[in-house]
């Protein structure tokens, strides 16, 4: 098995429209103030330039899916009927990992100390809605990658922790990821630190 691709610069284009969505409104030009717009997006722009995008894949090929268990070549398995009906079809998977940074959070954590609450809240959403999107830039990578083979990626992905795909095997994403490399950390109750950091899976079709 190769080891995983790491990504140690990801830059994209900052998802406004989804930021403010986690924000709470839905078209922001109409439900906020020219001044609390303003104040919003001068957040966004500083929480932007904290953030340092980074990320991992790893390319997994499947050799069973019974419905319950899935086997992959490499030795690794995860057990889960969910997992195995989203990846059903698929002859391989492949592994993602982003990470918003460390500084960001930091960045956070100094607003609320401060007060600051309005800040810390943009901070917070833009790093989450950045983090997601660099997973949404790595699949449009793979894609770019596979597509020469005539294969292409599911749409969607599926991560540790959803549905009775268990917590605990986030700490077998992590490590296959490499994502020590990229300064990320996991803790025993298997959460990624920096908290703006992301695993998920998804199936590679064709």
């Amino acid at each position: 098995m190769d080891g995983a691709t790491l990504l140690k610069k990801i830059i994209i284009s900052t998802p406004t429209a989804k930021i403010y969505r986690r924000l709470g409104f839905k078209k922001a030009t109409s439900q906020l103030t020219p001044k609390t717009k303003n104040e919003t997006e001068a957040h966004i722009e500083a929480a932007v330039s904290l953030i340092s995008l980074r990320g991992s894949f790893l390319r997994l090929k499947t050799s069973d899916n019974d419905g319950q268990l899935i086997k992959f070549f490499s030795g690794v398995n995860f057990s889960s009927k969910k997992l195995s009906r989203f990846l059903r079809g698929c002859p391989e998977a492949v592994l993602l990992g982003a990470t918003a940074g460390s500084e960001i959070m930091e960045a956070i954590k100094e607003k609320t100390a401060q007060g600051d609450l309005q800040a810390a809240v943009v901070y917070d959403a833009t790093a989450s809605e950045i983090a997601d999107a660099a997973l949404d830039w790595i699949m449009d990578y793979i894609n770019q990658l596979i597509r020469r083979e005539g294969k292409t990626l599911l749409p969607r992905r599926f991560s540790a922790g959803y549905a009775d795909f268990d917590l605990s095997n986030q700490k077998t994403i992590y490590e296959l990821l490499n994502l020590d490399k990229l300064g990320v950390r996991i803790t025993e109750a298997y959460m990624l630190l920096p908290e703006k950091s992301v695993t998920a899976i998804s199936g590679i079709c064709g």
